[in-house]
């Protein structure tokens, strides 16, 4: 692993992409988005990720030139098309609108079908936080999570983002509806560790924290066991049907070529109904409550969720992002 500055890293990936085509100003944007995954911690959606995206790209399931449109509206709800653009950037230009729309009426949503890969559903839910709104997204994804008393994939890994502002330090919660992604496996096994917890099923349907094995059998443990496959078929059914998308079981099973995504993005401004400083107190003593619960571990506080994204985003920002030596090797020679 070596360290390399952020602006190093966000140039580099600036500079692939206007090779593939993509205009000055998305190309920055696209790799700064990349660059601030990496930077907050989520090593699995960032730098890493970036060749699977150029090799997108150039096998014809991204576009670099599309951009999403508008193509239904109703008061603040909008239906939009993704053109098969860019995975972060119509996300980022989706939850953009969200925001705006929840400026007018309080709330905004825009359901989008036909996009790709978000990346990090997380940069949307930050997204929203520092415009001072409530986040809320998800999307399908191709199936790779068994649904609940099934011993295949049929059923998406679907994420879903919250996010609370607050002046001290958003609470943004980024979660899929497996106990670790197929991006958190790759990231254990890289580093040659396992799980803390069982996350999977090896071949043999036994419980694992192996995630090689889990990998290999291709059977992720939902959170919460037949919850969070519930959870899971919901979130495609919202998504597909307020976009008139894609289902995941409609989605190739193939990570090169996972194209045609159903997403929503939804803001709301509670400040439009007045109170806002009520509100800001209520978050720093829900927050603050969590601080003053006795840790099960002495040296393990507990934490709010994102409160550790901003420690790691400080200290990559310092000390240079963490990137593993070969994947940089490989995104230079691009």
């Amino acid at each position: 692993m070596t360290r390399i500055a952020f602006e190093e890293v966000h140039a580099c990936l600036a500079k692939v992409l206007r090779s593939l085509a993509f205009s000055d100003e998305r190309a920055q944007l696209s790799a700064r988005l990349f660059a601030e995954t990496t930077c907050d911690g989520v090593y699995s959606h960032g730098v890493n990720r970036f060749a699977r995206f150029v090799a997108m790209v150039r096998n014809g399931s991204v576009d670099p030139a599309a951009e999403p449109r508008a193509v239904a509206r109703f008061c603040a709800l909008e239906r939009w098309d993704g053109q098969r653009g860019p995975g972060n950037l119509n996300a980022f230009a989706a939850m953009a609108r969200a925001i705006a729309l929840s400026r007018e009426h309080g709330i905004g949503s825009v359901a989008m079908a036909n996009t790709n890969h978000w990346m990090r559903g997380g940069t949307y839910g930050w997204q929203a936080a520092d415009a001072g709104v409530i986040g809320l997204c998800w999307t399908n994804t191709m199936p790779n999570l068994p649904p609940w008393g099934g011993s295949e994939p049929a059923i998406g890994n679907n994420p879903l983002v919250i996010a609370v502002p607050r002046a001290k330090g958003h609470v943004v919660l980024d979660m899929a509806m497996s106990q670790f992604s197929y991006g958190a496996l790759e990231s254990h096994r890289r580093r040659g560790e396992q799980l803390p917890i069982d996350g999977g099923f090896d071949a043999e349907g036994n419980l694992t924290r192996d995630p090689a094995a889990i990998e290999n059998s291709q059977r992720l443990l939902p959170i919460g066991f037949w919850k969070g496959s519930g959870l899971a078929v919901m979130l495609d059914l919202i998504a597909t049907t307020t976009a008139l998308g894609t289902a995941t079981n409609q989605i190739a099973n193939d990570p090169l070529r996972e194209t045609g995504l159903s997403q929503v993005f939804i803001a709301i401004d509670p400040r439009t109904l007045g109170e806002s400083a009520r509100m800001d107190q209520i978050a720093d003593e829900i927050v603050s409550s969590l601080h003053l619960t006795k840790p099960a571990e002495s040296d393990k506080p507990v934490r709010y969720p994102g409160e550790s994204t901003l420690r790691l985003r400080e200290e990559n920002r310092k000390l240079g992002l963490p990137i593993d030596e070969g994947v940089w090797t490989e995104i230079c020679k691009m």
